[in-house]
């Protein structure tokens, strides 16, 4: 099925299927990526296109089971994350389809596709999610290694529970950066040495337990505490709170009750964790929690617990702060920080585009932009945290306004965040009012941008754009950006019309271009040139044209043109001035080609 994408010209592959074909002349697909907010969940990250399939003609019956195939880009594959189909139907209850394979060939198509047996219609999208591991746990006990990390085992003895329980399990890893940037953003957490993976139980049954069930699972040690001698950044914390770790430890409620491989004592483990969402979380001060060999620690647990969490700490630190450190640990391990980009076109400057970019990814896109002929101002946005399927909403003040087809001016657009997908406008900007901004050399205007969460989204497959509702909201951020003026066309008389030299014109903007691709590829630099211009001039070109000498050169050429009087002979003066700078050579070519009025 080729389809265009709303607000796009070109025709894309949206899926392939495989059906009977008098079912295929009855099915309508299309691209609804403007829902895409509403099919994902914090663990999520989408992959894909979300397609709409439906039948065109109701009184028809689709012979299901049909095979359908959906392309995808994946970027990060880890052990943790499996690929899914998801299926949501008119009233936004999803469900899962694993796929049947996820690479080959699709007719003259190679890349990758997500196919799946479905038997019903819908909303169908690819996304990345947290693998789910599924077990049963029978009345003998059973020792349960998980698949993403063997290193994580669940014991349960025999008769844990009266019948045989189920029970499904997910792992989301901590990143050691990710602990890292929470310290450096709150002096208050400073203790925290690593965290263990959060780890998500569901307890279907939900069978009391009739005997405490064993977990163990990796909690780096400190990695200063194992360096002799190099213990000064830590002397400080230590010195301060040696009684209060000493008691604690004495007393076994929250500390370590086993020290090995020269641990230092100072370390403490916490358990965190809650019994559902609705509850929050809670620190369990009353589990013991062992160290075990190679960063593995171990501890039993005599209730169900929805998700939890270890925490290794340098020193006590108090339990309102751990719970403010847990929720800020779940909330960053589903967000991302971004920032939006807002360049012009270098040749055409009312040709803008705006895109999110993850943070980390920024000097990446930069680069990417500026081989495509995008260049600032504007600098990039400062970063700020998004989740999967927010959005940025943005809109033009000032002189400027926007449009995405050259017809629908001072909307409000949009951009749908998913970190494996780079949303992006291109976007023709125009002035609002041409004799504006009187005072500058630019016409300005501002893009003001505001975010919305995905609870703020009405639960409504047609997500149209509202466009007076952001006055309560503070702005996310705002960008500043100009437009330069052009020269102004005055209708005269036929009488007082002055002789064109449009040709003339034309010729010496073809001759000077030429100039500048000439010298530059000798690496010319600009004061090389002798040109009688102001130091300024040359910081503006070089501000200008940070990366191409070529333009740097026409740039300079032309503001030098443009200083000079309508009499003045500027063949023989540039002439004059490329002698000087060592280029006879094209100083006798430019004067060859301007008496021969040769375009080149």
């Amino acid at each position: 099925f080729l389809v265009e994408e709303s607000g796009k010209n070109e025709r894309t592959v949206a899926c392939f299927i495989k059906a009977p074909a008098t079912a295929l002349e009855n099915l309508k697909c299309k691209i609804a990526n403007d829902t895409s907010s509403l099919v994902v969940d914090d663990s999520e990250e989408l992959i894909s296109n979300v397609i709409s399939i439906e039948c065109s003609d109701y009184e028809k019956a689709i012979p299901f089971p049909i095979n359908i195939a959906i392309p995808f880009t994946s970027c990060f594959r880890g052990n943790y994350r499996e690929i899914m189909v998801k299926v949501t139907d008119v009233n936004f209850q999803s469900k899962y389809l694993t796929p049947i394979s996820l690479e080959g060939y699709q007719g003259n198509h190679k890349e990758n596709f997500a196919e799946v047996k479905i038997y019903q219609l819908g909303v169908f999208s690819v996304v990345s999610r947290l693998k789910k591991e599924t077990f049963t746990v029978p009345n003998i006990g059973l020792l349960q290694k998980l698949s993403v990390d063997s290193r994580i085992s669940f014991y349960y003895p025999p008769e844990t529970f009266s019948s045989p329980a189920p029970m499904q399990l997910k792992v989301q890893p901590i990143e050691p950066s990710l602990v890292s940037t929470l310290k450096g953003r709150h002096d208050m957490y400073h203790s925290v040495v690593s965290t263990s993976a959060l780890v998500y139980v569901q307890h279907p049954s939900a069978q009391p337990f009739n005997s405490a069930v064993t977990i163990t699972l990796p909690c780096p040690p400190n990695p200063e505490k194992k360096r002799q001698g190099d213990e000064t950044e830590h002397a400080r914390a230590i010195t301060a709170t040696v009684k209060r770790v000493a008691m604690a430890y004495h007393s076994r409620a929250v500390s370590a009750s086993v020290r090995k491989n020269g641990e230092n004592l100072s370390d403490t483990l916490k358990l965190l964790g809650h019994r559902n969402k609705a509850e929050g979380w809670k620190v369990f001060d009353d589990v013991i929690i062992q160290n075990a060999r190679n960063g593995l620690v171990s501890f039993e647990l005599n209730e169900h617990l929805e998700s939890f969490v270890v925490i290794r700490l340098s020193f006590l630190l108090e339990n309102t702060y751990l719970l403010l450190f847990a929720q800020a640990l779940e909330e960053a391990v589903y967000s991302t920080m971004a920032n939006v980009i807002l360049y012009r076109k270098r040749e055409n400057p009312y040709k803008i585009v705006v895109l999110l970019s993850a943070s980390k990814e920024l000097t990446w896109e930069l680069q990417k932009l500026h081989e495509e002929g995008y260049f600032g101002p504007p600098e990039p946005t400062q970063q700020f945290p998004l989740r999967e399927g927010e959005q940025i909403h943005f809109r033009f003040r000032g002189n400027i306004f926007a449009s995405e087809n050259g017809k629908d001016f001072r909307k409000v657009y949009r951009l749908i965040f998913h970190s494996q997908r780079k949303p992006r406008l291109e976007l023709q900007t125009k002035v609002v009012d041409e004799f504006g901004n009187h005072s500058s050399p630019h016409y300005k205007g501002t893009a003001v941008f505001y975010k919305i969460t995905r609870e703020m989204i009405t639960k409504k497959w047609e997500q149209p754009l509202p466009y007076g509702e952001y006055e309560h909201q503070s702005p996310l951020c705002k960008l500043a950006l100009t437009l330069p003026k052009h020269e102004k066309l005055i209708k005269r008389p036929q009488s007082t019309k002055r002789i064109s030299s449009d040709s003339s014109e034309a010729l010496w903007d073809n001759l000077l271009y030429w100039l500048a691709e000439e010298l530059a590829e000798d690496n010319t630099s600009l004061l090389a040139l002798c040109l009688p211009v102001r130091r300024s001039i040359l910081q503006l070109v070089r501000l200008k044209c940070p990366d191409n000498l070529t333009h740097q050169i026409y740039e300079l050429l032309c503001c030098w043109k443009k200083t000079l009087p309508r009499s003045a002979d500027k063949q023989r003066l540039l002439s004059r001035y490329l002698r000087k700078s060592g280029r006879s050579d094209l100083s006798e070519e430019l004067r060859f080609k301007w008496q021969n009025k040769v375009f080149t």
